[in-house]
């Protein structure tokens, strides 16, 4: 493991990730929730050792990130990706408390807003995720919106996801990424995924059918000087999707779950994730796991063409 490079802030580099930034190469950055919250180890270390193993095939680097014990790791170690895998009980941290686990030397797992925050701060261009979180279902009384919209208007970062959880209210999260002047392309397809569904059934608002296209979009950003992210939603692999129709019946059960178990705030997605992993006997998770993946896919392949 390197050494934290500024008395000020502890962040330290993994050795494959320190070793990719002095030779310029493309990296990848990734998040740790999906570790530390989404899924039960042993299943937890093969996702993410796989999706390691994906883009560097594609002539990427990986940077998992996380805080451990305070110190913001940018790429981990395989003896810290395991241990992190086994922790019990870590933070699970967006922009409001990344820096409250780093000053109370706790540690964390990055949400997509904390990671982009992260990956901004060690100048890796793109992040590839699960979903991202957007606005819920009945936001007009509770008012939960995730930060994750927020940080995508304000933070230089591509993120490659396969659209919004389809727990949300994909509509009025699509409303406020085009309020807050964030660019949302679907890759390859007219239509905006909705992570276990290849559609939405909503158009996308703009669409791209190659990593060089989007590379070359993003660079064009730039030399206008507009700020902020930009989201690719990358629609599941057919085989592996479950059609919206058959996707809805059982999110609708799930929120009514957690409406009766009064849940609430960050416990929210995970509580649904979970609910809905038990009504499809494990059938949500696989394709979790296979659209992880192909964003991987093709987040190493936007990065590479970035460099290009």
């Amino acid at each position: 493991m390197s050494k934290p490079i500024s008395p000020l802030l502890p962040i330290s580099y993994s050795k494959e990730v320190a070793a990719a930034k002095l030779r310029g190469a493309p990296l990848v950055a990734l998040e740790s929730t999906i570790i530390t919250h989404g899924m039960p180890y042993p299943g937890n270390i093969d996702m993410a050792r796989s999706v390691e193993a994906i883009i560097r095939q594609e002539g990427a680097v990986p940077a998992t990130i996380a805080v451990i014990h305070g110190v913001l790791h940018i790429g981990l170690e395989p003896e810290e990706l395991e241990a992190l895998a086994q922790t019990s009980g870590a933070m699970k941290v967006s922009r409001a408390d990344l820096a409250f686990a780093i000053a109370e030397r706790r540690t964390g797992a990055t949400t997509v807003a904390a990671t982009m925050i992260a990956a901004a701060r060690a100048g890796i261009k793109v992040f590839a995720t699960g979903g991202i979180g957007g606005v819920h279902r009945g936001a007009e009384e509770s008012f939960d919106i995730s930060a994750d919209l927020e940080e995508l208007a304000r933070t230089d970062v591509i993120v490659v996801c396969a659209g919004a959880k389809a727990i949300l209210d994909i509509p009025k999260t699509l409303e406020v990424l085009e309020t807050r002047g964030v660019p949302v392309v679907t890759y390859d397809s007219a239509e905006f995924p909705a992570f276990w569904s290849r559609s939405s059934g909503l158009p996308s608002p703009l669409t791209l059918n190659s990593p060089a296209a989007i590379a070359n979009f993003q660079t064009t950003r730039e030399q206008l000087g507009i700020n902020g992210g930009m989201l690719i939603a990358n629609p599941v692999p057919e085989a592996d999707e479950i059609p919206r129709e058959e996707m809805e019946i059982y999110i609708e059960r799930a929120l009514d779950s957690a409406e009766r178990d009064e849940i609430a705030g960050k416990a929210v997605t995970p509580y649904l994730l979970s609910t809905i992993f038990d009504i499809t006997d494990g059938r949500s998770l696989k394709t979790n796991i296979a659209l992880v993946e192909n964003n991987a896919r093709l987040a190493a392949e936007i990065a590479v063409a970035l460099a290009d």
